[in-house]
């Protein structure tokens, strides 16, 4: 159960291509690699369940408990050769003055060595204090090599290789040279989504080949496999539960953001998810409840307008009590119409507003909610009455209607309106806060009783 842990000094250093680069490269020698990705982000993880072959699982100390991401982490690695874990952000950057939810610290709980990646642009005999302070900050973090990025080329990298041998004892694993053709392209919530870039293959192979080429991937190998077992209390997957149903899952080029433990989850409560796409599609599946992820509708609103016929049977679906639950990107879709810039496209209409795209974020990031009485869906409310979960929206509802009712307060977060998020109407749940079914949250199977609920079952 070898694994290591993907960190840089700060943001934008290149950590994620080599990541990449690294989950391709080791699943062409036959490797089964399981990547994880630190914190809540869809579209790392798409890049990296690409590349691997294999989903990506996300790690959170937001919505998880730390025996929860340990447990996940066996889990998820047992069926592997090699776990990749990609942080977020810098190595020691965190939230919390002592750093309790940062990559070094989720790095010691799961016993995983850390390569540094280091943007190397300016850089050259400075690279050597760096590591020293990095490295003496927490002595107790296994601060193992550096991958040296974005280098300008063989003297620069022989001054770089020479610094870091002279002064420090870490390794260096490879070096690989500044190339603009390897960047993938950029949107202003990230990365583009994999599932979206029809490049996105040709892409990985180019990147993978310049990390096969400049990494040591046998001395990375030897590293990983170096690494502590994760304890082994891994149990079976549960059977399939409750009367079976069949939810309507939006996946296509505009919608994609799901977790996959979340899909299992929806699985395993004895949903049969039934993918269609409101895009291109012209009619909407037989089903009895709809999940409309998140994703990039503004991109394709000219598409999504021109498809009349799946407008307008969603809105009849909600209309006629259907039950459904959308985050974000879907929350989007069901408004009266989207506008970014000076085009407005009309949408499904089944929510008495306007959504507009800002050229700043408007919400990104962790949130915690309180469920109001008006929440629709069964069961216990969470633990201390709160959801821990995540935002990420360029957009903005304007003017949400007055008498609308909301299933969330706002505790931490900005939601529809600031103080409210998940607009209840009807059978519908709509929001900007993207949920886990981790922590105790349970939301799938809140969602699937409902679902239940409503068709009597």
């Amino acid at each position: 159960m070898a694994h290591l842990y993907l960190s840089a000094a700060h943001r934008s250093s290149g950590k994620t291509t080599v990541a990449i680069g690294l989950c391709r490269a080791f699943r062409d020698r036959g490797l089964r690699v399981q990547p994880f990705k630190k914190g809540p982000d869809f579209i790392d993880p798409l890049w990296l369940g690409t590349a691997a072959g294999r989903p990506c699982y996300n790690l959170d100390f937001h919505t998880m408990e730390r025996g929860e991401i340990a447990a996940a982490f066996a889990q998820e690695l047992a069926g592997a050769d090699l776990g990749l874990i990609e942080g977020n952000v810098g190595l020691y950057d965190s939230t919390d003055l002592a750093g309790a939810n940062s990559n070094a610290a989720l790095a010691k709980h799961l016993g995983a060595p850390v390569v540094l990646v280091i943007d190397c642009q300016g850089m050259a005999r400075g690279i050597a204090p760096l590591l020293l302070g990095y490295c003496a900050f927490d002595p107790d973090l296994n601060l193992a090599g550096v991958v040296l990025n974005k280098v300008g080329g063989e003297r620069h990298a022989g001054n770089l290789i020479r610094a870091v041998e002279h002064y420090t004892d870490i390794q260096v694993f490879g070096v690989l040279p500044r190339d603009e053709s390897l960047a993938i392209a950029e949107r202003h919530l990230g990365l583009m989504p994999s599932n979206e870039a029809v490049e996105a293959e040709a892409w990985i192979g180019r990147i993978q080949r310049q990390v096969a080429a400049g990494l040591d991937l046998d001395r990375l190998l030897a590293l990983a496999d170096a690494a502590p077992s994760p304890p082994s209390n891994v149990s079976a997957p549960p059977a399939p539960t409750g009367y079976p149903i069949r939810i309507g899952i939006a996946r296509d080029c505009a919608f994609g953001f799901y977790y996959p433990d979340d899909l299992r989850a929806l699985a395993a409560g004895g949903a049969q998810l039934v993918p269609f796409s409101p895009v291109a599609d012209a009619e909407l599946p037989a089903v009895d409840g709809l999940f409309l992820g998140g994703g990039f509708p503004e991109f394709r609103m000219a598409e999504l307008e021109a498809n009349r016929s799946m407008r307008a049977q969603v809105a009849d679906f909600i209309a006629r009590g259907g039950p459904v639950y959308a985050e974000c990107g879907g929350l989007m879709y069901l408004c009266r119409g989207l506008t970014w810039g000076d085009e407005r496209r009309a949408m499904v209409g089944a929510l008495a507003a306007e959504v507009a795209m800002q050229p700043k974020p408007q919400g990104r990031g962790y949130v915690s909610l309180r469920e109001t009485d008006a929440f629709p869906w069964p069961g216990p409310r969470p633990a201390g009455s709160q959801v821990q979960a995540h935002e990420f929206h360029h957009s903005l509802v304007v003017a949400p209607g007055p008498d609308w009712t909301y299933a969330y307060e706002v505790l931490r977060g900005v939601g529809i309106d600031g103080r409210h998020d998940g607009v209840v109407q009807g059978n519908l749940l709509a929001s900007y806060a993207h949920l886990r079914d981790v922590g105790g949250l349970n939301w799938t199977g809140r969602f699937l009783a409902h679902v239940r609920r409503c068709l009597g079952a």
